[in-house]
């Protein structure tokens, strides 16, 4: 298998052909392990390669899927955040489980480096981490290199980890999907209890595979969780701003109309807000996150804004009605930091309350820098997020790669 070919398949394509047998495992992670080596010295979106115990994992799961083991994801190459997972050996949390589904994993993803206080970045072991759609360009943070790795070809598939928007982010400014699960449905080593794991990739079939293999959600049709027939359009609310957002309006632009499309293809039934603060109006979420995580902050204050939003957030998102944002209020910032721009305006609102949010690709702006589209679910509907990304995916025309991945 040639890397061309190789970057080009989804994580299921790639497990269907292992399981025919039309390729193995060993050929997959070669090209795999090519693509890296040939792309990493640009982009810097790894902290370790693990090129031997990637190349040991690949003949353990073609003996496997020789001796006839149901192995979902065979042979498929993934990306482990860097400080989630210990290399192949060691696994921990949802990297256990994608092992036992028979992926394998290749090295450790940047993650910021010491010595500032943003956290839209990353730095992998040759140099700060590079969007591949503009290599002036952050990729975003904290899952910046599993991001960079999906978007360029490099992986289909990387896990992350997000406490504010670690996964959101990065996967709107690279182009690809980003899940931030429901607080508490998987293990993470957070005292806080804002952080959730998360997956990045291209696809929605790669989505829904995660969801399968890891926290165990089969796939069902949009709008079956409001009792409508499957197919039927999914009410949901849109808001560019969640009423405190300074929203950059050419980010608020690309993302209406990856709305819009939407709502033209019978995806979503848009519907006004409801409620005595209008809905999708929230408290601004980000004093009280921030509370959260200080060993001085003031967690009363914190407790109040947190219920006053989950009060909100419960009436909007009733009977199975999702919100739209945003992903982000700002386009990809350069490696000199985002100035006082919080970056996770938009996203870490759903830390705090703890609902599932996938950012999808919507488009570009008009310096070629991806925006993402937020789309937020009540508690515990990942597999409604998976068939409303699976037909936004139907509805919209194929993605172009980015110039910085070839």
């Amino acid at each position: 298998m040639d890397g061309e070919t190789y970057a080009g398949l989804s994580a299921v394509a790639i497990a269907g052909a292992v399981a025919r047998r039309e390729v193995s495992a060993a050929e997959v992670v070669e090209a795999a392990l090519g693509r890296v080596a040939r792309l990493e010295p640009s982009l810097c979106a790894f902290r370790e390669v693990w090129a031997d115990g990637a190349r040991a994992r690949a003949a353990e799961v073609d003996r496997g899927v020789a001796a006839g083991d149901r192995l979902p994801l065979a042979g498929v190459p993934i990306g482990v955040k860097a400080g989630t997972a210990g290399p192949a050996g060691r696994p921990a949390g949802p990297v256990r489980r994608l092992l036992a589904a028979g992926c394998v994993p290749v090295g450790a993803t940047s993650v910021p480096g010491p010595g500032t206080p943003w956290r839209t970045w990353g730095l992998g072991a040759g140099g700060p981490t590079v969007n591949p759609w503009r290599r002036d360009r952050s990729p975003g943070g904290s899952s910046a290199g599993s991001a960079a790795a999906v978007a360029a070809g490099m992986v289909p598939m990387a896990t992350g980890a997000d406490g504010a928007g670690s996964v959101r982010v990065p996967a709107a400014w690279c182009g690809v999907l980003g899940l931030k699960t429901t607080n508490g449905l998987l293990p993470v080593a957070d005292r806080s209890g804002l952080a959730a794991p998360g997956v990045l990739v291209r696809c929605a079939a790669d989505l829904a595979a995660w969801l399968e293999c890891v926290p165990g959600i089969p796939a069902r049709g949009a709008g079956e969780s409001a009792g409508e027939g499957a197919g039927e359009p999914v009410a949901a609310v849109w808001s560019p701003d969640l009423g405190f957002a300074q929203s950059d309006p050419d980010v608020v632009r690309v993302t209406r109309a990856a709305v819009d499309g939407l709502a033209a293809a019978g995806v979503v039934r848009l519907e006004p807000p409801e409620g005595p603060e209008g809905g999708a109006v929230l408290l601004d979420p980000g004093p009280a996150w921030l509370a959260l995580r200080a060993p001085d902050g003031d967690r009363a204050a914190a407790q109040r804004t947190r219920a006053e939003n989950d009060a909100r957030l419960d009436t909007l998102l009733a009977g199975g009605r999702l919100l739209l944002t945003p992903a982000t209020p700002n386009r990809p910032h350069g490696h000199d930091g985002p100035g006082d721009r919080y970056s996770t305006a938009l996203t870490w609102a759903f830390n705090l309350s703890g609902h599932p949010a996938v950012s999808v690709p919507a488009g570009l702006t008009g310096d070629g820098c991806p925006a993402g589209l937020q789309i937020v679910a009540a508690r515990g509907g990942e597999a409604l997020l998976a068939s409303v990304v699976r037909a936004a995916e139907g509805a919209a025309p194929p993605a172009r790669a980015p110039g910085g991945a070839g």
